[in-house]
């Protein structure tokens, strides 16, 4: 079982590239498997529909003022400050960006890093945001598929052509390719996110989902995959336990179902970051990621 954690959305953390650089090291010295980014490029002060993952419709953070930097950009000053962690984005909302250009960061990160990028993408919720970036909201489903098409074969032709309903090319180069295609990992706890998973996904990393549902969601995957020839392992599943029940995010019992169930990689958000300093977190931390995972995993 690996362990990773989602970045630290503090502000004056998140914006302080001395603290990011600090912060990669230490993360990589006690053990950590990857760091995950979060996307949204603005946030509306009122939304509608509300926001689907909390009793109260709202946001968690975005009626603060929270910081959320462009997970990609991050990803890039992080990875440059480390050399084992993989870094994944828990999601970028694909719609919003243009296929290409999104190809073409990735593959640069990609190489740069030396393959330690997972691409998660999503399709968002907020109409607002789409709004403001010019971007219909409709058929969503469709622009996330088309731009994973698109990617995938900028990143394995050389020329490379796509022809689909929102994006078309014809022998296009896009250099540089990485040295093997980017990971792609979906988001999305709804039949049809589950599908997609299953049918043109490298990982599966749902949010606010019970560990009855995620078994359910994973079984489906393995079906999906078994039916359409692709090894039942092919779809690698992350979750993060925290995101359904704050609360339990550290309990071992709470968090085992979902383990036994198939997932392989667990993030968290470990409080690291009270009275003291960087080292004094990262020294706990690094005890706690060893307790954590001996316990999740004694009674497997």
């Amino acid at each position: 079982m690996r362990i990773g954690m989602l970045m630290p959305y503090l502000d004056g953390l998140v914006t302080d590239g001395g603290f990011l650089r600090e912060f990669a090291a230490a993360a990589e010295e006690c053990g950590l498997d990857s760091i995950w980014t979060v996307e949204h490029v603005v946030v509306a002060q009122d939304y509608e529909p509300l926001y689907p993952y909390s009793p109260d419709g709202r946001m968690p953070g975005g009626d603060l003022g929270v910081p959320m930097t462009d997970p990609l950009e991050t990803i890039a000053f992080l990875a440059g400050a480390s050399s084992t962690l993989l870094f994944g984005t828990a999601m970028v909302v694909a719609p919003l960006h243009s296929p290409v250009v999104l190809a073409k960061r990735a593959a640069t990160i990609a190489r740069q890093s030396g393959g330690r990028l997972l691409l998660g993408l999503g399709i968002g919720w907020q109409k607002e945001e789409y709004a403001a970036i010019g971007v219909p909201f409709e058929d969503r489903g469709g622009r996330l598929d088309d731009c994973i098409g698109a990617m995938r074969a900028l990143w394995t032709q050389s020329p490379a052509t796509y022809l689909g309903e929102h994006v078309s090319f014809e022998r296009q180069f896009c250099l540089p390719q990485p040295e093997r295609s980017v990971p792609i990992i979906l988001g999305g706890n709804s039949a049809p996110a589950v599908r997609r998973a299953a049918r043109v996904g490298d990982g599966w990393f749902p949010y606010t989902i019970s560990s009855e549902d995620f078994a359910r969601g994973a079984d489906k995957i393995r079906e999906i995959c078994g039916a359409a020839g692709r090894s039942e392992d092919a779809v690698e599943m992350t979750i993060w336990p925290g995101s359904f029940d704050f609360t339990r995010e550290f309990d071992p019992e709470y968090v085992r179902p979902y383990v036994t169930a198939g997932a392989s990689r667990i993030v968290l958000t470990p409080p690291m970051f009270g009275p003291g300093s960087l080292l004094e977190g990262v020294e706990n931390l690094a005890a706690y990621v060893d307790r954590y995972r001996n316990e999740v995993e004694a009674k497997l």
